[in-house]
């Protein structure tokens, strides 16, 4: 009986974060690989582990992005990836393990957020968070991912349970670190929260001041001191990444949406039945509005920028969630009442329609990284040869799916070389090609690998079908001997 007693606590204590943590990493395995906006993390924390100090083997020193980025991110997960390499697995094993170590750091912030809904608003409105949460792809899919707006998000939850818990200075804190070291975007976020506590009187303004000074100040000393000897240069990169998108507004040169694009597209496809439920909590609830009132001001706020991302605002989501959580507690206890009861049923049937657009956004995602897939199937090869078999990764792929953790030992070799024009291909010594050409001069096509397209709605079932289409080849040159055209009869 003990031990039957200490299970149920271990369950209700860890039971959620088993749940969310499950699906987090159901996603990780599914699907591996990363794309462009994660390549810095995913090629520093590779080097940090094979290269160690031999900084001039780095890949940011030969491919080093628009703006820089900050190492503190790619340190977090060493050592577990040092151990997985150690005992022997292939590399993108490597990448698993660090995607996992990163999911549990930021699933843990959101626990603490959650641990702080329980004493604040009872269990009931924590459950409800937690299934909201689990019906919701793009939190779960993204907290594994080695991005700085990851990094941050997780700094914001600590910031929101502590605003719950009272601790308004340490709020601020989390948020100031997160602005100066990862995304300096979170100052968006800063503001109207920091503005809200100065209104309701919950800080003093000059004590706020000093806490938040303090903060920026030794938040400013470590990437600095961390960065400048990565990039052996002297630099503060989320200060440089501020001037390149907010000063210059230089982000825009990567697309740009409307200004209503984030509550009208990025929030309904993030929220899902939270959308709706978000709104409907403000109203059940006096304590929500002045949560959710900063919130609002900061996808507001971040709505002036010309280019626009989901990501950008995946902070929100979690006091968003809240609110949901709230509205969906209210009408499940009032569910017996006529005009609730129907509210109740709409309800329901919006977690199911959720959970189904749920799936059918993961295997979008799971059909996004076609040049990993089609790497993965190359290296499936058995080379009778001697010498090295090099490979040559065009910019394309190297953008949707390969990483160097996605690299295999001797006879491989892989080259990034840009802006190599098709016709001068033949002209190298590149036994294989990854690339979006269907066809180059001089090489055979062996394979092609489909990725997404699109989602299409037809009558029948199943009503919603994923469009793929080719987007990666691998071509193989006709100058060296072909033992593989039995095998690989061509694209």
């Amino acid at each position: 009986m003990p031990t039957d007693s200490k299970m149920a606590k271990f369950l209700q204590s860890y039971g959620y974060d088993l749940i969310l943590g499950s699906i987090a990493a159901i996603y990780v395995v599914m699907a591996p690989y990363t794309k462009v906006e994660e390549s810095f993390n995913v090629q520093s924390m590779h080097d940090i582990l094979y290269h160690r100090l031999n900084f001039n083997s780095y890949d940011h020193l030969e491919f080093p992005g628009v703006v820089p980025r900050t190492f503190i991110v790619s340190f977090i997960a060493s050592p577990v990836v040092s151990v997985i390499s150690w005992l022997g697995f292939p590399k993108i094993y490597n990448l698993v393990a660090a995607r996992l170590v990163l999911g549990c750091i930021i699933l843990s912030t959101l626990r603490f957020f959650r641990i702080q809904i329980r004493k604040n608003f009872g269990h009931q409105v924590e459950s409800f968070f937690v299934l909201l949460t689990s019906l919701q792809f793009h939190l779960l899919f993204y907290c594994t991912r080695p991005l700085p707006n990851i990094l941050a998000f997780g700094l914001v939850n600590l910031a929101y349970g502590n605003w719950l818990k009272g601790n308004f200075y340490s709020a601020l804190s989390f948020l100031i670190f997160a602005t100066v070291i990862f995304r300096c975007d979170v100052m968006l976020l800063l503001g109207p929260i920091g503005l809200q506590f100065l209104m309701t009187k919950s800080i003093s303004f000059w004590k706020a001041l000093k806490y938040c000074v303090g903060t920026a100040v030794v938040a400013v000393g470590l990437t600095i001191s961390v960065d400048s000897i990565m990039w052996k240069k002297f630099v503060w990169p989320e200060f440089e990444v501020f001037w390149f998108n907010s000063i210059l507004n230089r982000s825009s040169d990567w697309g740009t949406h409307s200004i209503h694009w984030y509550f009208t597209s990025a929030l309904p496809r993030s929220l899902l039945v939270a959308y709706p439920l978000s709104l409907l909590g403000t109203l059940l609830d006096r304590r929500v509005p002045f949560l959710i009132l900063p919130v609002l001001s900061f996808v507001i706020l971040y709505s002036k920028l010309p280019h626009k991302e989901l990501r950008f605002i995946i902070s929100s989501v979690p006091m968003l969630n809240l609110s949901a959580a709230v509205a969906a507690s209210r009408i499940y206890n009032n569910k017996k009442k006529a005009i609730w009861k129907l509210v109740n049923m709409v309800m329901l049937a919006l977690f199911a329609i959720s959970a189904g657009c749920t799936v059918v956004t993961f295997m979008a995602s799971y059909n996004n990284y076609p040049s990993g897939y089609a790497l993965k199937r190359l290296h499936q090869i058995s080379p009778n040869v001697a010498g090295e078999e090099w490979v040559h990764i065009d910019t394309f792929s190297a953008m949707n799916g390969i990483s160097r953790f996605c690299e295999d030992g001797f006879p491989w070799r892989y080259s990034k070389e840009e802006e190599i024009v098709v016709e001068e291909l033949r002209n190298r010594n590149f036994t294989y090609l990854v690339n979006e050409h269907p066809y180059v001069d001089g090489y055979k096509c062996l394979f092609s690998e489909e990725g997404f397209e699109r989602v299409e709605l037809r009558r029948g079932f199943p009503p919603i079908v994923l469009v793929k289409r080719a987007k990666v080849y691998v071509h193989r040159d006709m100058k060296k001997e072909d033992h593989l055209h039995k095998i690989w009869p061509g694209c």
